[in-house]
């Protein structure tokens, strides 16, 4: 479960985005549905992912964010000695929403098509 305490803290002030973005920054890059989101190669890296705020509003018990994330992924080979296929790394984007309660700060994410 994602948790994004510090966020759900900093709520109408004029620090929100920045310490929303480093709060999503800092999570495990599995915790977000970035495989789901890949565009044009076939496997997320572990490369770090960048976040951005598009925008947040309030719904009901929930905070809902919309985020745009960077990050890059590869088009995986077979991994033969003989594969052409060059290990080039694409960047990526993808548009993803969280919904962080108000209550206990529990977020979840779901990937959006955009």
């Amino acid at each position: 479960m994602i948790h994004l305490q510090k966020s759900l803290k900093a709520w109408g002030t004029p620090d929100f985005e920045a310490i929303l973005k480093r709060e999503i920054e800092q999570l495990d890059a599995a915790q977000l549905p970035l495989q789901q989101g890949l565009a044009i190669s076939s496997q997320v890296t572990d490369r770090p992912f960048q976040a951005m705020v598009i925008a947040a509003r309030e719904a009901p018990g929930v905070i809902r964010v919309k985020a745009g994330i960077f990050y890059t992924g590869v088009i995986a080979g077979c991994s033969c000695a003989d594969d052409p296929t060059p290990i080039d790394e694409q960047n990526e984007y993808c548009v993803v929403q969280f919904d962080i309660d108000r209550a206990t700060a529990d977020a979840s994410v779901t990937l959006l098509a955009e």
